[in-house]
Order: C-alpha cells, then structure tokens, then sequence
C-alpha cells in the first residue's frame, strides 16, 4: 500500500493535516465511529477539561485502531466535532504531537456543533483507516 499526501499549499501543515490523502493498493478499509471521552463502562469522562478530553478520545480512538489491527499510522482521515473551537485550538498540539509521532498527517475536517451525545462531552473523533 502506498499513501501519498496531496497539499497544494503549505499553510496546513502546522495543523497537522493534509487536504488529502491518495491511498492505492490498500486491502482493508476501517471506518472508526465517533471516539470521544469516554471511560470503558461507557461514562463520560474530565467533564470541563478539553486537553484532557482530547487526550482520552485519542486513547479510545488508538485502542479501537488497535482492535482493528491497525495504529495512527494507518488514518487518512479524521474528522472532530467539538462544542468548544477555542478550547479545541488551545489543546490541539495533544493530537498532533501523536499523530506526526505517528508519520500521521491525515485529511481532516473540524466541526463546531452544539452539543455531543453526552452534554458533558467537549470533543469526539472519527477516522477512516487503511490497510
């Protein structure tokens, strides 16, 4: 398999994504629901601490890959939904430190919306993989 980042410009790379990926000769196709803050019985967990939040949905987002048999290495894209742009922003570098940790830079999309499934929730992750 072979992936190859598609940027005509330059400005998002700091950001730690790519506007797209170009994947041939991938087998599998792993499509990951949305991850978020969530403890193993399924509890919201660090209610008002979005650094932490994004932390855990990272956790949770990695042990479903895992699961999969897959790692970081293997997204091509991601897609966040948050209730707090700011708090996003200021938190983000815990994402993309894993994810250049992992050669990562998939094609994202960042979305503002009102609410989560659990109020208590700040941010859910969901990711394509390819293997």
């Amino acid at each position: 398999m072979e992936k190859k980042n598609v940027n005509p410009w330059k400005w998002q790379d700091p950001f730690g994504f790519s506007q797209a990926v170009d994947v041939t000769g991938g087998q599998r196709i792993i499509y990951c629901a949305g991850q978020a803050s969530m403890s193993a019985d399924g509890r919201p967990v660090h209610e008002g601490d979005m650094a932490a939040q994004l932390a855990q949905a990272m956790d949770n987002l990695e042990a479903v890959l895992k699961s999969a048999g897959c790692s970081l290495s293997d997204v091509v894209r991601l897609n966040y939904y948050t209730t707090n742009l700011d708090g996003f922003f200021g938190a983000s570098q815990i994402a993309t430190t894993r994810l250049a940790g992992a050669g990562c830079q998939p094609a994202s999309t960042l979305l503002g919306v009102a609410r989560l499934a659990f109020p208590e929730l700040m941010i859910e992750i969901e990711a394509t993989a390819v293997k």
